[in-house]
């Protein structure tokens, strides 16, 4: 049996010849564009009259050989950031988890007003909603920073998790109903984990841009990790230092958004494999006979109150 692609056909030697060609080139461009940026960043630039040496010059890395200077980042930078992130995580998750279950909800005048809540807050600027948490209800910077995130992303989770329940074959529902459990039982037991962990790559993927995003906290005063080494760092050392300082905020961001997106993906796996086995799934021999047994006797037991 042939496993030729059905969309296109396989490429002749004309065709891989030119596409190893090409390759050849794009790659010989792209080394050649770094090695220029990596060039015009050693050599040596005038600021104010004066010569200072290229970005890459050990006088232009030497405050990283203090351990008070990585303790002032690791301290008051990375735990800043950290700390914000990982409340407003939290509450985000939460909130979209209520908001999903909201939105999803058979009772109208509880899915519009929820409607209209997440609109606006998915159009809201998250800068500007911690603004606005700043001056009109005087929180301070922390708990302006934590609950314009929880809100914002939190309505974005909870759309997500709405997209998860309204993508899950029909049969799920009408399983669990079968069953005998209430609708919000059956949403909550059956439904809402299946959701979960199918969405969770796009949650993940929310949680690190939330994560970035405590960078806006340097607009309102809060500590966190850009505020404390191109502010802080960077007035105190002089622009000598702001590209080091630059180099060094990007690969802490970096270290966590990679680790948080390994951690989610260690989680994927752990929750699937734990799972598996437990879903409520029709086409498993054991829970199709549970499924139709059950069916059997609610249609029985249907048509007994419908002859009485």
């Amino acid at each position: 049996m042939s496993h030729s692609s059905v969309l296109f056909d396989a490429p002749g030697p004309k065709a891989r010849r030119v596409s190893l060609i090409s390759s050849i080139i794009a790659g010989l461009a792209i080394a050649a564009g770094l090695a220029w940026m990596v060039w015009t960043l050693a050599q040596p630039r005038e600021s104010g009259g004066i010569t200072l040496p290229g970005f890459f010059a050990p006088t232009r890395w030497d405050i990283f050989a203090d351990p008070e200077v990585w303790q002032f980042i690791i301290m008051d930078g990375v735990l800043g950031t950290l700390r914000a992130a990982l409340v407003a995580a939290v509450f985000a998750v939460a909130l979209g988890i209520l908001f999903s279950l909201l939105r999803s909800s058979q009772t109208s005048w509880i899915r519009v007003p929820t409607m209209v809540v997440l609109e606006f807050l998915r159009g809201m600027p998250v800068l500007l909603m911690m603004l606005f948490i700043l001056l009109v209800l005087n929180t301070g910077s922390y708990w302006a920073v934590v609950a314009a995130l929880s809100l914002y992303n939190g309505a974005l989770i909870g759309e997500a998790l709405r997209a998860g329940l309204a993508s899950l074959p029909r049969g799920q529902r009408e399983a669990g109903l079968s069953l005998g459990m209430r609708p919000l039982q059956s949403k909550m037991l059956v439904e809402f984990p299946q959701a979960f962990r199918q969405m969770l790559p796009i949650i993940v993927a929310q949680l690190v841009v939330l994560l970035k995003d405590t960078s806006l906290g340097y607009i309102v005063g809060y500590t966190e990790l850009l505020r404390t080494n191109m502010n802080t760092l960077g007035s105190f050392y002089g622009n000598r230092y702001l590209f080091s300082l630059f180099v060094v905020t990007l690969v802490l961001y970096l270290i966590m958004n990679l680790s948080l997106s390994w951690f989610a993906r260690w989680l994927s796996k752990r929750t699937a494999s734990k799972s598996s086995g437990t879903q409520l799934d029709p086409e498993d021999p054991n829970q199709a006979i549970l499924v139709a047994k059950a069916s059997a006797a609610a249609r029985q037991s249907g048509s007994q109150a419908g002859s009485l």
